[in-house]
Parts: C-alpha cells; sequence; structure tokens
C-alpha cells in the first residue's frame, strides 16, 4: 500500500510528519490516507507493525543456519539492529505516542521467538537454567531498548551500543545463578 510505504519512510526520517505530509509523500490527499487510517494513531501503529514485521522476517532469517543458541541469538539480534538502524527515529513514536498496550502485544511474536531459543540454549547447557525463559527473553528485550535509547541520545555509537548488547546478554543469559 502506497499510504503505508510513504508512511514508513517519511516517519523514519521525521516521526512528527503530519498526516497531510504523509499523503504528499504518498501522492493523495489528507483525507485519502484518513479514509485508510481513521487518526494519525491507526497510521502510526500500522507503521510500526510494518517495521516490527520487516523486524520478525530478518530475525527468522538470521536463525536459520545456526551452529547454536548462542550463534543464533547473536545472528537475530544482529538482524534486527539492522532493521532499527534504517528506522532510528521510530523508536521515538513507539514510546511516546503508541498505545503501551498495543506495543506489548507487538512485542508478542518476538518475546515468543526469543522463549523458545532460550528454551533451546537452556537444554542445550548453553544459556543458565535459570531464570526462566521468559523472564529472560523479557529482559532481552529491555536491553535491546535500552541499547537503542543510548544510541539515539548519543551515550553510545551504533557500534558501540551493539557491542554493549551483545556483552549484556552474554552476561545474562550464559552466567550461573547467584542471587546478589
Amino acid at each position: 500500500m502506497a499510504i503505508l510505504d510513504a508512511a514508513v519512510s517519511l516517519l523514519a526520517e521525521s516521526p512528527d510528519a503530519s498526516v497531510a505530509a504523509v499523503g504528499r509523500a504518498a501522492g493523495v490527499t489528507r483525507q485519502t490516507v484518513y479514509a485508510h487510517f481513521p487518526s494519525r494513531q491507526a497510521l502510526l501503529s500500522a507503521v510500526l507493525d510494518r517495521v516490527t514485521e520487516e523486524s520478525l522476517a530478518a530475525m527468522d532469517a538470521a536463525e536459520e543456519g545456526a551452529d547454536s543458541a548462542i550463534d543464533a541469538l547473536r545472528r537475530m539480534i544482529d538482524a534486527s539492529w539492522r532493521t532499527g538502524e534504517r528506522y532510528p527515529l521510530l523508536a521515538d513514536i513507539s514510546t511516546a505516542a503508541v498505545d503501551p498496550e498495543v506495543d506489548s502485544e507487538r512485542h508478542l511474536p518476538v518475546i515468543e521467538r526469543l522463549i523458545q531459543l532460550i528454551e533451546r540454549g537452556q537444554a542445550a547447557g548453553e544459556f543458565a537454567p535459570e531464570p526462566p525463559a521468559s523472564w529472560l527473553a523479557s529482559a532481552t528485550v529491555a536491553l535491546g531498548h535500552a541499547a537503542a535509547e543510548e544510541a539515539v541520545a548519543g551515550r553510545f555509537s551504533r557500534a558501540e551500543a551493539l557491542a554493549a548488547l551483545h556483552i549484556s546478554l552474554h552476561r545474562l543469559l550464559t552466567a550461573p545463578s547467584a542471587p546478589l
């Protein structure tokens, strides 16, 4: 759909772009955009859905052929990160303009993939058996968001943030369980 394609491109560069600007970029009127997306919120949600689908496809492709759960996770994180690099400003939209419940639902397929991968790694002895995979998957997503936020804020370069993410995830997933 041309409107959604235009919205993804435009909002990736300018998260505050108006519905009228999206319409102009798509070659349609603002009213036409509203005919397809009843609100700016609905348009933003569709944009985030599209980018999430792209990231999931990249993660799935990256996992194929991995030799281990650790390798699969590294490849999945890198694939997701590359998608995020194409749309760095969309993080602003997901945290500020989208219903948190909807955003949480959007992350479910990512969480589910991570849980399966972490459970596989736990069963193979690559990852620590505790805490549970569901907790580790949620922590993985949270660390990914934290790394992206550090890069967007300019406290880390994108490469430094990705390296810190890899180190943090390795320590989180492979460290033996020991309470603080």
